[in-house]
């Protein structure tokens, strides 16, 4: 039996189809061996005229076969692979995106699939922001969906419930078919408004509401884009008398991310003259970093500035301005380097209420790739260094 590429084009019929691989950063390597080492054959333009199929032992031209893969991170795609690709990144809906979908696409796709399209059940549009908002945090829709299906479903079985009796339908009838139950159904209309998400689902997942933005001491608060689209990533400092130099890194870090760290404290350290900083601020004492949440890892190099940032507040004894918020990986030199994942980045900002965004002076040509929808009421400030974010921060 062929193995499942032949199998697919056989299935299609043709030379030339279009083949789909889903998900393909959730590869695993187990003893049957690696899918990986397979697929670099598949994908490579130079091999796949003769791709050898393990099963049957015959090579077979796979050179006009146009193989499309999605994946929702590309660092967890093997680098071997990941080199035969050409990467379009798709960026997060929007919460009006998510409202539009929901309305034309998922609420009348689950009223089929239930039965229930015939059912007198409208939602109104402050129900679903309220869904989006509290209860997924998400770049697509896969959890919206889900619990708008939770909701009707229990919706449902209150609609039974209520009736308190069976009636009679034909096979492939409308339920409106039988006039008493049409009557029930017609004069029973339903509204799902903000009471009824929250009594169906719950208590809500997820704050909704903004953060209180106050000036603080050694806290800052940066930006990270991850699977689910971007988020905020308050960064704290305390320094503390200590017998030798230390420096504390908590928060589940990942390795890039605890570079960043070092290399932001080497920066503020060897420039502790033009930051106004004691020269004894480093001796004998404990720089403490951490990352809120820390059950979650986190990791990547764009905290660089923020973490500098947090250095320099905690060291000068200043207040960094709470409605300020930054992206962006740093050198040595102090240099802010680019990014990616602005748009996320500056919507999860405008999301808690952030007036002033920091970014790499080298993503300003991306902020004309950003709808005005997200930009609108937020000062971008494209920075060359450190020594320029300071200028903003306090």
């Amino acid at each position: 039996m062929p193995g499942k590429i032949i199998q697919s084009m056989k299935r299609a019929g043709t030379v030339n189809p279009v083949i789909l691989l889903d998900e393909i950063d959730k590869m695993t390597m187990d003893f049957r061996g690696d899918p990986s080492a397979a697929l670099l054959e598949v994908l490579d333009p130079e091999q796949n005229v003769a791709f050898n199929d393990h099963f049957i032992e015959i090579d077979y031209d796979l050179s006009n076969v146009m193989f499309i893969t999605t994946a929702n991170v590309k660092y967890e795609i093997p680098q071997p692979l990941l080199d035969r690709m050409e990467i379009i990144e798709l960026t997060s809906y929007l919460e009006n995106d998510k409202l539009n979908i929901a309305k034309k696409h998922i609420i009348p796709k689950v009223f089929e699939e239930f039965g229930m399209k015939e059912l007198n059940i409208k939602f109104s549009d402050e129900a679903i922001l309220k869904i989006i908002r509290e209860y997924t945090r998400e770049a697509g829709v896969r959890g919206l969906e889900r619990e708008i299906s939770s909701i009707l479903r229990k919706l449902a079985k209150q609609i039974v419930s209520n009736i308190g009796q069976q009636y009679e339908i034909e096979p492939n009838q409308s339920i409106l078919s039988n006039p008493e139950l049409k009557k029930i159904i017609k004069k029973n209309k339903i509204v799902v408004n903000n009471a009824t998400v929250e009594k169906l689902l719950k208590v809500p997942r997820f704050k909704n509401t903004k953060e209180k933005l106050d000036d603080k001491i050694g806290v800052v608060t940066g930006l990270a884009w991850t699977s689910v689209g971007g988020e905020i990533l308050l960064v704290e400092v305390t320094i503390m008398p200590a017998g030798n130099e230390k420096l504390t890194l908590t928060g589940k870090l990942g390795d890039v991310m605890k570079e960043s760290a070092t290399a932001a404290l080497s920066f503020v350290r060897s420039n502790y003259e033009k930051l106004e900083i004691n020269s004894d601020f480093y001796t004998k004492k404990e720089i403490h970093i951490q990352v809120p949440e820390g059950a979650i890892p986190k990791d990547g190099p764009s905290a660089g500035i923020t973490i500098a940032i947090a250095l320099i507040s905690a060291a000068t004894n200043k207040k960094v301005k709470g409605d300020v918020a930054m992206t962006g990986e740093i050198n040595l030199r102090g240099e802010v380097l680019p990014i990616g994942g602005l748009k996320e980045k500056l919507l999860a900002a405008k999301k808690i209420g952030i007036k002033k965004v920091l970014i790499p002076k080298e993503n300003k040509k991306d902020i004309e790739e950003v709808s005005t929808e997200i930009t609108d009421g937020l000062q971008i400030i494209p920075v060359t260094n450190i020594f320029e974010a300071v200028k903003h921060c306090f």
